[in-house]
């Protein structure tokens, strides 16, 4: 993952790695190294990048591939707490704590996903259909603390012109744009959370007891229009 990710991978194979070949979410079978990997270009970080699939048999030595030849591109490893700062800059849902079977994709800000039109339907078109067009009493939306000198981490209120709201789903300091960041969700007692709600309010988060002033967004707070992921 990173912007120098289709560099490095580039050396290690002599799949077509540009974009008009390899677009964003396709996924291709390439060799790599001694092996034949699944690589699938997709991202949980909000960057350029790639997600390798490989026989068990191979991983050691792909690994070991892929660390040394990233050394002139300054590869480093990250673990899961650098992925989770990153995936909320890009207001990336974490199932269990974002998204789960109580919440559906409008309320999430996932209807893109939905194949409204999908040959026989699905379980919860009807209601889903319902909700689409009575507007969505919650909204999940992205959260980032005016200052650098709070954390959130998970359950902190959410308060709006005094009037509490909801709560934070899950948070992360954003070291890119330097800000405590949150995804939760919002609700208008009982009445329907439009955009315009939500733009009219001013918000604050609890954390220890103390309100902090913050923003609010129904889009992430890096790289909205996704450019760096699908370059």
């Amino acid at each position: 993952m990173g912007p120098r990710s289709r560099e490095l991978l580039a050396t290690l194979t002599d799949a077509d790695l540009s974009t008009a070949a390899f677009p964003f979410a396709t996924s291709r079978i390439i060799d790599l190294g001694y092996a034949r990997v699944r690589a699938s270009r997709i991202t949980y970080v909000g960057e350029l990048g790639y997600e390798l699939y490989v026989p068990t048999e191979f991983a050691q030595s792909v690994y070991d591939v892929i660390v040394s030849a990233g050394k002139p591109f300054g590869l480093r490893l990250a673990g899961y707490h650098a992925l989770n700062s990153l995936r909320m800059e890009k207001a990336y849902r974490h199932w269990g704590h974002d998204i789960g079977e109580e919440n559906t994709p409008l309320e999430a800000g996932l209807q893109f996903a939905v194949a409204w039109n999908k040959p026989g339907g699905f379980v919860g078109l009807e209601a889903l259909i319902g909700q689409r067009e009575a507007g969505a009493r919650r909204r999940l939306v992205a959260v980032a603390l005016h200052g650098a000198d709070r954390l959130l981490y998970h359950n902190e209120p959410i308060w709006r012109n005094g009037e509490l709201v909801g709560k934070i789903s899950s948070g992360m300091f954003g070291h890119t744009v330097g800000a405590a960041l949150g995804l939760g969700y919002l609700a208008n007692g009982g009445a329907p959370v439009s955009t315009e709600w939500i733009a009219a309010g001013q918000y604050e988060v609890e954390v220890a007891a103390e309100r902090v002033p913050a923003r609010v967004s129904l889009q992430p707070f890096y790289d909205p229009a996704s450019e760096r992921v699908k370059c």
